[in-house]
């Protein structure tokens, strides 16, 4: 091993716990060899970064400025506490839930990841593969290194449609037409990322890299489009994957364009969610792009009970720093419609491939069964605020 690579894995260290542990037994935490060793999700982590490049890592661990949000995501969720129920008849629990007319086995989801190649030399394939295996649903990023109709090919069925509103109109107009000719039933707008953002560990991951990059990034950022196949034939010159002038106007002009089931994706705020409902919208999802859109100090489960208010019935869903199934059920309770899950898959697609996006969704899917019937909830349908409370 390189001192590179050494003083990469201290710097990007496993949980404080297993660290911890480690420590005090003098040797390096055990990173498991293959999907089944896996006690939970977090344990594909160390796995992932030991095949990874350190820039590729630290693309997908970075937040943003101190990872203050990024962190929050994950400690927000010690805000709330479950109130389990006992002598409930807990034989069999129904995880289905409806959404938008579909009936999903369970409320879990595979979040939009973009630039999957970085992670797995088959991109976003595996992670379709596991989907389907899994019968999970999934959404697709605008970004992605695999197109929307080969992902369907491979899902069985269209996946949601992550949009990136481009810096301009009639190219954001074509690929919200290449999702519904894909049959995409959802499309979700992203708004979290128009300011820009400061992606601090990415840029020490990518000081720590020292193979020459250029022959698969280019040196343009016009670059960056040539090498998504949802930009195909399309004029990248100058192009952004943001735009900067976005406002609700222009929401309202995608909501007349588009018949699809519409969201918005990154909302945090009361005031957001209800003018989500105002303009339209079929949902929104509570997002603060994993820690990556601005540094706001506060995680997504602790957005959501103002959101859901905000909504006022409007389906709500989120992501952002999913670990366990005691976090999904906590969402559940406090109004969400289902959770999104992205780093945790990227995690078993790195180190395992399908295989290991399989069995993140299992363990994931195990574990929320599991806290539902310990909660004596023996559907989706039954879990509500009561099965939650709040720290001062």
């Amino acid at each position: 091993m390189t001192p590179d690579r050494r003083e990469f894995f201290r710097w990007l260290a496993a949980s404080p716990l297993l660290a911890a542990q480690a420590q005090a037994q003098g040797q390096e935490p055990a990173i498991i060899a293959s999907p089944a060793e896996a006690i939970n999700v977090m344990d594909f982590e160390a796995a992932a970064r030991k095949v990874l490049p350190p820039a590729h890592f630290g693309y997908m661990a970075t937040g943003v400025d101190d990872d203050i949000t990024l962190r929050a995501n994950r400690t927000g969720f010690d805000r709330f506490y479950l109130r389990p129920r006992r002598l409930v008849d807990i034989l069999t629990a129904d995880l289905r839930t409806e959404t938008f007319g579909a009936t999903w086995d369970f409320p879990i989801g595979l979040a939009p990841v973009g630039n999957q190649k970085a992670f797995h030399a088959d991109g976003e394939l595996p992670v379709a593969r596991a989907a389907k295996a899994k019968r999970a649903a999934m959404m697709l990023s605008t970004a992605a290194n695999t197109s929307v109709e080969d992902i369907a090919r491979e899902l069985g069925q269209a996946p949601w449609f992550q949009l990136y509103p481009t810096s301009r109109w009639e190219l954001t107009e074509k690929l919200v037409r290449r999702a519904e000719q894909a049959g995409c039933p959802v499309i979700a707008l992203t708004v979290d990322t128009q300011a820009g953002r400061h992606t601090e560990t990415f840029e020490r991951a990518k000081k720590l890299d020292k193979r020459d990059c250029v022959a698969c990034h280019g040196t343009r950022f016009e670059d960056f489009f040539r090498r998504k196949p949802m930009y195909a034939g399309f004029d990248v010159e100058g192009l952004k994957t943001s735009n900067p002038a976005l406002n609700w106007e222009l929401v309202r002009k995608l909501r007349t364009f588009t018949k699809v089931k519409l969201l918005i994706k990154g909302i945090e705020t009361r005031e957001d969610a209800q003018l989500c409902r105002d303009h339209g919208l079929d949902g929104l999802i509570v997002s603060n792009h994993g820690g990556r859109a601005e540094e706001s100090g506060r995680g997504t489960i602790e957005c959501l009970p103002e959101v859901i208010d905000g909504a006022a019935g409007l389906p709500v869903f989120i992501d952002g720093g999913f670990r366990r199934g005691t976090d999904i059920f906590k969402a559940l309770a406090l109004g969400a419609r289902a959770v999104f899950v992205g780093r945790p898959y990227v995690w078993g697609s790195a180190a395992f491939g399908q295989a290991g996006v399989e069995r993140v969704i299992d363990i994931l899917r195990g574990e929320f069964e599991l806290v539902m019937k310990q909660c004596g909830v023996t559907s989706v349908a039954q879990i509500g605020r009561g099965a939650v409370g709040m720290r001062g």
